[in-house]
């Protein structure tokens, strides 16, 4: 049997070249913003947390956990 050649919709093009487009976009952005990064522009990212000259500031740290007691000999 010979097999029969279905023509692409327009519609599946159309969603291919969609994904596409996003995904060189997002592409584009991770490179600007690594770039940026690099070169100093932007300061490092927030989910880093402060830098360590405000944890270690006076008065903000919770005092040291005590020592857990001896265990009953």
């Amino acid at each position: 049997m010979a097999t029969k050649k279905r023509q692409q919709t327009i519609n599946k093009r159309n969603r291919e070249r969609a994904i596409e487009e996003k995904r060189t976009l997002k592409r584009q952005a991770k490179q600007e913003k690594r770039e940026a990064i690099k070169n100093g522009e932007v300061e490092q990212p927030d989910w880093l947390g402060p830098p360590n000259e405000q944890l270690d500031a006076p008065g903000d740290a919770p005092p040291p956990p005590a020592p857990a007691p001896a265990p009953p000999a």
